[in-house]
């Protein structure tokens, strides 16, 4: 029995800046630190040479993020942003919450997990705020509960995320 590989959930946004990302690595880092590989065995004796030890963990770094981002990638399920439904919260929507025991009006944009930015007010599809407000509508209480305690939300506002 073939284990299911889960589905990577990308904005449309986010897929471009991976694939953005993976075409630098393997066009321009992949480069640059061949040549400091080269450069660092022309000094000569490369047993004892710190420069060729660390171009060549930089390598091992661009190969391994390479291998990720193509991992992700295929297995990448992307959502248009535009195309995103406004009737309730999904990956791919802005929402607008009220924190209800603050009184504090929030703003997340709802992504999938590889490209959270908590400073931005990105937050996942599975994160526990994210998983509680999936499938919300306007006007509607989600209750999220934390490691501090249950967190009352009312969804103001439901848009697009572009």
């Amino acid at each position: 029995m073939a284990v299911e590989k889960k589905k990577n959930i990308l904005t449309y946004t986010g897929l471009q800046k991976l694939e953005n990302e993976l075409n630098d690595l393997k066009v321009n880092k992949r480069h640059e630190v061949s040549q400091k590989i080269k450069e660092a065995r022309e000094q000569g004796d490369i047993s004892e040479n710190a420069e060729y030890d660390a171009a060549k963990d930089e390598q091992r770094d661009i190969e391994a993020r390479i291998e990720e981002l193509e991992e992700i990638l295929k297995n990448a399920e992307v959502v248009v942003e535009s195309e995103a439904s406004t009737k309730s919260v999904n990956v791919g929507c802005k929402v607008r919450l009220l924190d209800m025991e603050y009184d504090e009006e929030l703003e997340y944009d709802i992504v999938g997990s590889t490209e959270v930015n908590s400073l931005k007010g990105m937050i996942s599809n599975e994160s526990p705020v994210g998983r509680a407000l999936m499938g919300a509508k306007k006007n509607e209480v989600v209750v999220v509960d934390l490691p501090s305690g249950p967190v009352s939300y009312k969804v103001l506002k439901i848009t697009r995320n572009v």
